[in-house]
């Protein structure tokens, strides 16, 4: 008879194995249909307080882990069947080894191996729908309310920036389009006082950190500092507006209510005569601020440079030019004499003078579009919005790369960071207004609907930790200010 040799035979045996491991596969395959089947009935015999729809999204994903496990366990039964047949062939030759510590091992490998490409492509495809699973079981405790306490309107065009006083009286400004730029009582919502002094739309408002003065950016190619004196009405009881979770009650209809005309205070006072005024761009001014100790300003222009103005003379100190296209927004340090200068050439420039004799600049690099608006925090950090619509957080000390970076779906505007929570609110192109902390972590959403929240692109927002009442302002150009009160429990915080 005939004697198979071991090559034979071995080649025999391995065209035994591929055949039932596919014969495994395909009656798999062949029963999947009829467990979707059985999985939908299951769906809609359950009683579950789960939408239908997320609980069949829910059995979808069990299924496809189990159909991932299954075809791990038939390999490692071909597993098992390799060693069994290794130990039998080395038992024969008078070799033997510990076949269970074997397969263990072997197990282990290709479990190891297999359940991290299970998990790697679980985490990848279905990321987005197992967050917002994760997001819907959240405790009620822990999420952060957001209040919607009062809404400023008046200005009869669109608001581009806004801010609040450093001091006593503490009161809100803010500048729009229709060339004025308009003093708000934050507890009753009344206008204290209207500046009418620029030809131009009014680009930038900022308040003096110690006395009563108020600085104007405008599209007349000047920058205006004017006095003002208000006195704050009785305050009036906050409008009865229940707590509203910020992830909730969002409507993203592109329905717009009827704008109007909208009236101006006719008992608000009004001043049309600037202090001083700084004349040397040859451009729209579109930003300016004070520096440390108030006496001295900076101003962004789209002539492509910055300007430094002594207060008390008006006159140029310098001129800071390198930019290679318009800026956008110019900021100070809270408490040092540092400027940082956003343009449309993708980059911002931080402008270094705090030794007179050296006036060093950094350029950071990390957007691919116009970066809107650069600010300061408290400690060494700088954080920078784009219409790339990214938000990143550099730290001064290293400027490679960004120590954080978010990522939104919609272009970023004037941005803010909170001085006591170091929260970051992100207005956006699409009328949205999103708070971040300082590592990249999203935590409130503010509600917006066609019944509050703006119906417009929001421009702009500011904290005000010191009111208690409203700390958080923002504003767009549906033509108001809103008023905020946001509150952010610690546990979130620190996740």
């Amino acid at each position: 008879m005939p004697v198979e040799s071991g090559s034979s035979t071995a080649a025999r045996q391995a065209k035994q194995k591929r055949k039932s491991h596919s014969l495994s596969i395909r009656r798999t395959n062949s029963t999947e249909q009829d467990r979707s089947g059985l999985q939908r009935d299951m769906v809609e015999g359950q009683d579950s307080k789960l939408p239908l729809s997320l609980r069949s999204n829910l059995l979808d994903l069990f299924s496809q882990i189990e159909r991932e496990f299954e075809n791990l366990y038939i390999e490692n039964l071909e597993l098992r069947r390799e060693i069994e047949t290794l130990n039998d062939r080395l038992t024969a030759e008078g070799q033997t080894f510990e076949g269970a510590d074997l397969a263990k091992g072997a197990l282990k490998t290709k479990a190891s191996h297999s359940t991290s490409q299970l998990s790697q492509k679980l985490k990848t495809t279905y990321k987005a729908s197992t967050s917002k699973i994760v997001s819907s079981f959240k405790a009620t405790t822990s999420r952060a309310v957001c209040q919607l306490v009062r809404e400023y309107v008046g200005h009869r065009d669109g608001l581009w920036d806004l801010s609040i006083t450093r001091t006593q009286p503490m009161v809100l400004g803010t500048a729009s389009a229709d060339h004025s730029a308009m003093l708000w009582s934050i507890e009753t919502g009344k206008c204290l006082l209207k500046y009418m002094g620029h030809q131009g739309s009014v680009n930038s408002i900022k308040f003096h950190p110690t006395e009563q003065m108020a600085l104007t950016a405008s599209g007349d190619q000047t920058a205006h500092i004017w006095r003002y004196m208000v006195q704050l009405p009785t305050p009036q009881p906050v409008a009865d507006i229940s707590q509203t979770p910020c992830e909730d009650d969002v409507d993203f209809s592109d329905k717009d209510e009827a704008d109007g005309e909208a009236e101006g205070p006719n008992d608000c006072p009004s001043i049309r005569v600037a202090t001083t005024a700084l004349r040397s761009h040859q451009g729209v001014v579109i930003a300016a601020d004070w520096l440390v100790g108030g006496k001295q300003v900076v101003t962004a222009s789209w002539d492509r440079a910055a300007n430094l103005y002594d207060v008390e003379t008006s006159e140029l100190v310098h001129s800071l030019t390198g930019h290679d296209q318009e800026l956008t927004h110019c900021c100070t340090h809270p408490t040092q004499r540092l400027v940082v200068t956003s343009s449309r050439d993708t980059t911002f420039r931080l402008w270094d003078f705090r030794d007179p004799s050296i006036h060093s600049v950094n350029v950071f690099q990390g957007h691919t579009d116009t970066v809107t608006s650069a600010v300061f925090t408290v400690g060494d950090n700088v954080v920078s919005g784009s219409d790339d619509r990214t938000v990143k957080v550099w730290d001064l000390k290293n400027m490679r790369s960004p120590i954080a970076t978010i990522r939104t779906d919609s272009a970023v505007n004037r941005i803010s960071v909170s001085v006591n929570q170091k929260i970051i609110a992100l207005p956006h192109d699409n009328r949205q207004v999103r708070l971040f902390d300082m590592s990249g972590v999203r935590l409130a959403r503010l509600p917006r609907s066609n019944r509050q929240g703006h119906r417009r692109m929001v421009c702009c927002s500011a904290w005000c930790e010191e009111n208690s009442t409203c700390n958080l302002f923002t504003c767009g150009f549906d033509r108001q200010a809103i008023g905020w009160n946001i509150n952010i429990p610690v546990l979130l915080q620190e996740k």
